[in-house]
């Protein structure tokens, strides 16, 4: 049976068990629609839950990240891991003791007013919508190459799945559907892993696999790996580089952003009672860790595999004992059959650039002088090429003479010869570089879309209950029958997933990238109003509106002055490079001042507004006290 046929048996079987779920669990009420009738037990919820929040940025691009940068990148599995703490102890309980069923509508209602509650949703409505970018970016990046299709065909397919089972189920389809997608994910990511750790290092258990021993040198993994990426020119992987402000406030922004996140939060509304809420949390953790525990050590391995694929001395420990990969056997043979397989969509690619059929991987350090270089030759201008030639080469010579241990006879390299390799293919590339058993990689394919679509579906629900239950019943039409009601969710969340495959055939990054600009939102502007909602009597409409419109104005501006107006390429006011960030911030980090900002602002306007009417401060007494009346149900 050939990888392709298994691929799409392996990834139907799965899509049939989604849509037969969500068939069998569909939606009847507005209650079931949005908080699954307040059915679901914590240990299911928390399994749910955790499907919900573990995206394709977790699944797919997390690895790759951690794979490429090391150390520098482990603030997202501090930052993400440590949200969940904060929504435990801070949010989740108080949220479903509130007993609403969407996150504006606690904010129209613990803030009196109207215009709260339109803009707590166009605040959902921005952050979920960028979070769904990075889901579509996913999906197509799975399906242009488990499927071999196109890139914008692969996404179309994903969107037309999560119709047939997110409209049809609501909350409850969705819920039943993202414990089946929970456990496909987790075994498509760990079973790899335990074969790629027992290669390497000889120890299935990839974690004590990390720091462990390699096999082919018997020197600590780790740190044969900082000496394979030092050789090649890159920093040391285990070293932190980058600027500590900036890491602690990225880590700040995925942490209060994860509590922020409007399709996690209302998984807390679906459970019975109030302590429910508290142990999903735990739960959800829990399953979180399983995969969490794992990633450092599936980006690590899949760094020196593919380090040692390209030179072929690194699997003994010695990068430059052996050449680098040729040309010929690139084009031909089967165990590098990946390579061809991943160039077709256009994630991988290499070039010759010294014609010596040969494909050297190293960094050259003159992305800068190159990316000047092609400028220069695109204007015309000879001079300005020439200079441009001259600046390019110079830095070659400079980045060859550092390189320790590469041979001379190999210093006419004119580059870096592996010029693209996505960060989002390493985690669904790996079983196929390590040569695993076709199953493993048609698995690990159906376990990406699994975590793509389990989190797209948990946001086109935030976006619909936003739209239809604040929105239209809440707004525009508040005598709209339930029935009505419901059409308008699925309606809304039908135009909802048309809108996230347009945005997503042009995202602004790889699917971490953008799932990051998303939490950053979600810090500056929901989960500010959220704590003053629940911990605070002082803060009023008026604070509670002027700080969520300066920490999401704030946040938004910042990112799009580096990132692209609306994420259009070539619209962006200032380079998007550390030197241009103001103090070194960058665009993904900027929610953690923008939460801030939000915090600063509310408290101030609050300071020279009336207090809240003496009910709503009596709500946020009951909301936080066990015994109590107020809005609190199911005790």
């Amino acid at each position: 049976m050939s990888q392709f046929t298994l691929n799409l048996l392996v990834i139907c079987a799965s899509f049939a068990l989604y849509i037969g779920i969500a068939i069998y669990c569909r939606a009847k009420s507005t209650a079931e629609f949005y908080a699954a009738n307040r059915g679901v037990g914590p240990v299911m919820n928390g399994m749910a839950t955790a499907a919900d929040w573990m995206s394709a940025a977790s699944f797919i691009s997390m690895a790759g990240l951690i794979a490429f940068t090391g150390y520098d990148n482990s603030t997202y599995l501090m930052g993400w891991t440590g949200g969940y703490v904060l929504l435990a102890l801070l949010l989740a309980p108080y949220l479903r003791k509130f007993g609403k069923f969407t996150v504006p509508e606690f904010i129209g209602d613990r803030f009196y007013s109207r215009t709260a509650r339109i803009i707590g949703v166009i605040c959902l409505l921005i952050v979920s919508i960028t979070y769904v970018i990075g889901q579509m970016t996913g999906v197509g990046v799975t399906f242009s190459r488990y499927l071999e299709v196109s890139n914008a065909t692969g996404l179309w397919i994903g969107a037309a799945l999560v119709f047939c089972y997110a409209v049809l189920g609501g909350m409850k389809g969705i819920t039943y559907t993202q414990v089946a997608q929970y456990v496909v994910l987790i075994i498509a990511y760990t079973i790899p892993a335990v074969f790629i750790s027992l290669q390497l290092t000889g120890n299935f258990l990839p974690p004590l696999g990390l720091f462990g021993t390699h096999e082919g040198s018997g020197v600590a993994f780790l740190a044969q790996l900082d000496g394979l990426v030092t050789d090649l020119g890159f920093r040391a992987y285990t070293e932190h580089h980058n600027s500590t402000l900036d890491m602690v406030l990225f880590t700040m922004a995925l942490m209060i952003g994860t509590a922020g996140l409007p399709h996690v939060i209302i998984r807390f509304f679906t459970v019975p009672k109030v302590s429910d809420a508290r142990k999903s949390a735990g739960w959800a953790l829990v399953f979180i860790a399983l995969l969490y525990t794992v990633a450092p050590a599936v980006g690590s391995m899949a760094r020196f595999n593919l380090t040692a694929t390209m030179w072929p001395g690194a699997a003994q420990g010695e990068t430059f004992s052996q050449p680098a990969v040729s040309l010929a056997d690139i084009e031909t043979s089967e165990d590098l059959a990946w390579m061809r397989n991943w160039q077709t969509t256009g994630l991988l690619n290499w070039e010759d650039k010294n014609g010596d059929g040969l494909i050297q991987y190293y960094n050259d350090g003159a992305a800068a002088q190159a990316t000047a270089l092609a400028a220069a030759r695109t204007s015309g201008d000879q001079a300005a090429i020439d200079a441009a030639q001259a600046a390019y080469d110079a830095r070659l010579a400079e980045t060859h003479a550092a390189l320790p241990g590469a041979p001379a006879v190999e210093q006419n390299w004119v580059g870096n010869e592996l010029t693209t390799v996505n960060n989002d293919i390493m985690v669904l590339a790996n079983p196929e570089i390590a040569n695993l058993p076709g199953w493993v990689i048609a698995i690990v394919a159906a376990g990406g879309l699994a975590a793509a679509l389990s989190t797209a579906a948990g946001l086109l629900l935030a976006i619909s209950g936003a739209v239809s239950h604040d929105l239209i019943k809440g707004t525009l039409r508040p005598n709209i029958s339930e029935k009505g009601e419901l059409m308008a969710a699925r309606v809304s969340m039908a135009l909802s997933i048309l809108v996230a495959t347009l945005l997503g055939l042009n995202p602004p990054g790889f699917a971490a990238q953008t799932v990051a600009l998303a939490f950053g939102l979600a810090a500056s502007s929901i989960f500010p109003v959220l704590m003053m909602g629940i911990f605070s009597k002082r803060v009023g409409k008026e604070g509670a509106i002027a700080g969520m419109i300066a920490g999401m104005l704030s946040t938004i501006l910042y990112i799009f002055a580096y990132k692209g107006w609306f994420f259009i390429a070539g619209t962006n006011m200032f380079p998007d490079t550390p030197d241009a960030w103001l103090f070194g911030i960058s665009p993904a980090s900027f929610g953690t001042v923008g939460a801030v900002i939000n915090f600063a602002v509310a408290f101030g306007v609050s300071a020279v507004s009336k207090r809240p009417p003496a009910h709503v401060q009596e709500l946020v007494e009951s909301i936080r006290v066990p015994r109590g009346a107020g809005g609190a149900v199911a005790h």
